[in-house]
């Protein structure tokens, strides 16, 4: 069992950044590969981005590229979400999920979630 808690959200302003945390207890958090989800009202959830076990791999959905940057510190049990030059269509709650397993972009694969963190990003 892997107990998952997301931090960091807030309300931001077009062209800002923000880090999210998500921080794990339970079993030995460097054996799970984390992935972040986010959902709006009344669409599915979405892959943004997911690292490997030992954080060696990340994977970005193509609207996130180049402005989120995941990372994680096993030490601290814990993976961070870096988010820059955040747009409006970035608004969202923000779920972090383990799985263990090889990362992957696909929710049902990931068993443990975290309650999620909502950031807005206004225009």
């Amino acid at each position: 069992q892997v107990q998952l808690v997301e931090s960091g959200g807030a309300l931001v302003q077009a062209g800002g950044s923000l880090r999210l945390s998500c921080a794990a207890s339970g079993r030995t958090f460097s054996n799970y590969a984390v992935g972040w989800f986010r959902q709006t009202p009344g669409k599915e959830r979405e892959f943004v981005a997911a690292i490997s076990r030992r954080g060696s791999s990340t994977y970005y959905a193509d609207s996130v590229k180049g402005r989120f940057t995941i990372s994680r510190d096993n030490a601290k049990n814990t993976v961070y979400l870096q988010m820059n030059s955040l747009k409006p269509e970035d608004t969202a709650v923000y779920y972090c999920a383990a799985n263990f397993a090889p990362a992957s972009m696909h929710a049902e694969s990931y068993l443990y979630w975290g309650q999620g963190t909502q950031v807005t990003v206004s225009s």
